[in-house]
């Protein structure tokens, strides 16, 4: 089967200056054919991150086209019940663009700490959760006897509006490669390697299999940030440093620097890997900044996606 490859726009820190270079910025992503917008969940942190299910359904207010989703939500800091209605509210509002995103927190994170919260049991959590989110999602009137939840007659109203609602999973371990198997009807990369994400995505289809589901072909994704430009210029060995502070791993081999050519070799790299879809952030500060990178995305990069690789023809009912 042909794999539809798309690239959508990822925010961590809320590089922003004014809202109104925000609102500029997200009007650029729906008109120039980004494919979707997302952000990471943090509720913790000293630098500003916008709360990711807000910040969505803020998003989808002032949007018409463009997809949103979460890169991923901390399944197991939250309510699922509130979450699995969250989800049903923006979905139904923006008519069916919502991309929602699971996975169970890092624990380099500060909510585990700040919050009091157990790192330990976050897999567990998580499996749960997810099992209550896609049942309420079904429109089940639901007991649950847990471990970690209880719940009685619980049940949602309105559900979401598309009939099986995403469930990208999170992850690269073998807990998260199961979760997917079992609960995914995708897989969204980190910051992992292309070598690294290929052999996920491997194990994933043989998990699958073994669990006799199936996951489209091109419901796997990658994540990376991008400069056109050098690591040297001003303001990016800040943006750097936060970097391997949050993941522990090193920005110069993961961010792409340069330009067009550069950014193009590294979705190519990723694409020879398995994954069909993409979460490009810009490594930027600021209003003007955060224009102009994602402008060049635009217009530098896009078009050469879809030259390098066309959109499969829909099919048309008989």
């Amino acid at each position: 089967m042909a794999r539809a490859i798309a690239a959508g726009i990822g925010l961590m820190e809320y590089p922003f200056e004014t809202a109104k270079g925000f609102w500029r910025w997200v009007d650029l992503c729906e008109a120039g054919g980004i494919d979707s917008i997302w952000q990471t969940d943090r509720l913790i942190s000293k630098s500003p991150i916008l709360e990711c299910m807000t910040a969505l359904a803020a998003i989808a207010g002032r949007t018409k086209r463009v997809k949103f989703g979460v890169n991923v939500v901390s399944v197991a800091m939250r309510d699922p019940v509130l979450l699995a209605k969250q989800c049903a509210t923006i979905d139904v509002l923006s008519e069916g663009r919502l991309l929602p995103g699971f996975g169970i927190g890092s624990p380099r994170g500060p909510e585990w700490t700040a919050m009091h919260l157990n790192p330990k049991t976050r897999g567990r959590t998580t499996d749960e959760a997810l099992e209550i989110i896609s049942r309420l999602w079904a429109g089940e009137t639901l007991d649950y006897d847990g471990k970690h939840f209880k719940l009685t007659q619980a049940a949602i109203s309105p559900v979401p509006v598309q009939p099986d609602l995403p469930m990208w999973i999170g992850g690269a371990s073998e807990a998260a490669i199961a979760r997917t198997a079992k609960y995914g009807t995708g897989w969204q990369a980190g910051s992992e390697s292309p070598e690294s994400v290929g052999q996920v995505i491997a194990a994933i289809k043989t998990a699958v299999a073994a669990e006799g589901r199936h996951i489209d072909e091109d419901h796997y994704g990658a994540a990376f940030a991008y400069r056109f430009g050098g690591m040297e210029e001003p303001g990016i060995a800040k943006i750097m440093d936060r970097y391997k502070e949050r993941t522990g791993r090193d920005a110069r081999d993961h961010f792409a620097f340069g330009g067009a050519d550069e950014i193009m070799e590294r979705i190519a790299a990723y694409v020879d890997a398995g994954a069909s879809k993409f979460i490009l952030r810009p490594a930027a500060n600021g209003d003007a900044e955060m224009y102009e990178q994602t402008k060049r995305l635009v217009e530098e990069v896009l078009p050469r996606m879809a030259a390098r690789w066309p959109k499969p023809a829909k099919k048309v009912a008989a």
